[in-house]
């Protein structure tokens, strides 16, 4: 019964729930600071964003992948400074950039420009890439410039006077956070008439679900755990419930080369770039080694190990399960043989103990999917993917497909062999990694 399930459903069908309803959710994720290249580290949100868009789309939501540029502030200038001292030939700025990077944009930068505004553009260019590169695509680039430009932190300030969740206190204005949830009220405008972090992230919010979204998840850093009660109380003093507003905090990776701990510093300049990665180990193995464990968990990438092509490799080991299944199919041609329909076919024949585990854990996709929706966690498909492919080569090595076995068998197996395919093909597809038909 499940081979046929997962036969009939296929690739399409296998594994799609309707847990969503069509709801609409924006998901904001890596969001790093336009300063720099991506580094390898910010690989992690990258993939783990992307699969959970994947995920929700294929429990019936309807996902929309955003990055929110922090394009305006000290951190621009800094950036602009660092890059106008390396094209002079000057001292750098006091907490200015000194990555190799800075160096390389700063001779490719014209002589006619603005440091700041070129070098935005260039890391915008820079970011689009990395992360194409890895099959991470936003639907909206948005600028918290564009949130300054339109008025819409007035607007949102008015909104909150309005709905007296805002209130004049010691110079300054404040949000009435403790009345939804928050330990002590949060400074919205300072006294010197500058806006706070929060008003500006208030007004992006506010525009989010403005604009359709039913539910908003912010993918953070752990770093930034002390910010998220006062964001869900503003988000609710617009006047929305707190379940509109998800923040998944995820842990930070470390890379680990030869045993000694590799540095991720933008500013240092000692950085590994998630280009590097990519281009070492290739985009499929970059997502799932990023999609490994849980993002709630700091991780710790061995690149020596995910360079190997070892049964010790976690990648390797599942990308050559599906390689297998192709050499199955390879020799059956070459034999001659081909696959009867599935309704001529003893399926009771598949009573082997290899043939069962691989058909029992088939069958547990549809659940590992929605759990995988409710708990945004990707890594559960990826466990998952990684049982399979345990036991589709423990299937592989006791049970012939083809040769010493009745034609009967041969053709049940067959349509085994086919229901793995599918599996992978949806498990891996839900991760954003492709499947090589070879090793």
């Amino acid at each position: 019964d499940v081979l046929r399930d997962v036969v009939t459903a296929g690739e399409e069908g296998f594994g799609r729930l309707d847990l969503g309803g069509g709801r609409k959710v924006n998901v904001e994720f890596v969001s790093a600071n336009p300063t720099g290249p991506l580094h390898a580290g910010g690989g992690r949100w990258a993939a783990y964003g992307d699969a959970l868009c994947r995920i929700l789309e294929r429990t019936g939501h309807v996902p929309h992948r955003e990055y929110y540029l922090n394009d305006r502030g000290v951190q621009m200038q800094l950036f602009g400074a660092s890059l106008a001292a390396r094209k002079a030939g000057t001292e750098l700025p006091e907490d200015g950039y000194a990555g190799e990077y800075i160096a390389e944009w700063a001779a490719e930068m014209p002589d006619d420009v603005d440091p700041a505004e070129w070098g935005y553009e260039r890391v915008k260019r820079d970011l689009r890439e990395s992360l194409a590169a890895i099959g991470v695509e936003f639907d909206t680039w948005f600028s918290e410039r564009s949130l300054v430009e339109s008025g819409a932190i007035e607007a949102t300030l008015a909104d909150l006077r309005e709905r007296g969740a805002a209130y004049d206190a010691d110079g300054a204005v404040w949000l009435r956070s403790t009345d939804y949830g928050d330990d002590k009220d949060r400074v919205l405008v300072k006294s010197d008439g500058e806006p706070t972090y929060l008003l500006p992230d208030l007004a992006y919010h506010r525009d989010k679900l403005a604009r359709g979204h039913e539910l908003l998840i912010d993918v953070w850093g752990a770093d930034h755990h002390g910010y998220v009660a006062r964001l869900k109380a503003g988000v609710q003093a617009l006047g929305h419930q707190p379940e509109e507003l998800e923040i998944i905090l995820g842990q930070l990776v470390s890379l680990v080369r030869g045993g000694e701990e590799v540095r991720l510093s933008k500013r240092a300049g000692n950085l590994v770039l998630l280009d590097d990665l990519v281009e070492a180990v290739g985009a499929d193995v970059a997502r799932l080694t990023f999609l490994l464990q849980s993002l709630d968990t700091r991780q710790t990438i061995d690149l020596d190990l995910i360079t190997a092509q070892s049964n010790e490799n976690p990648v390797f080991y599942v990308q050559y399960a599906h390689a297998r299944i192709h050499s199955i199919g390879k020799r059956a041609d070459e034999a001659g043989i081909e696959r009867s329909p599935l309704d001529q076919v003893d399926l009771g024949l598949l009573v082997h103990e290899r043939e069962l585990d691989v058909l029992r854990k088939l069958s547990e996709l549809p659940e590992v999917v929605a759990l995988a929706c409710v708990d945004r966690a990707p890594h559960k498909v990826t466990t998952w993917v990684r049982e399979l492919a345990d036991r589709f080569h423990g299937f592989y090595h006791d049970c012939y497909v083809i040769g010493d076995v009745p034609p009967e068998l041969t053709q049940a197996r067959l349509w085994l062999v086919e229901a793995s395919r599918i599996g992978f093909a949806v498990g891996l597809d839900l991760l954003g990694v492709s499947a090589p038909e070879s090793m």
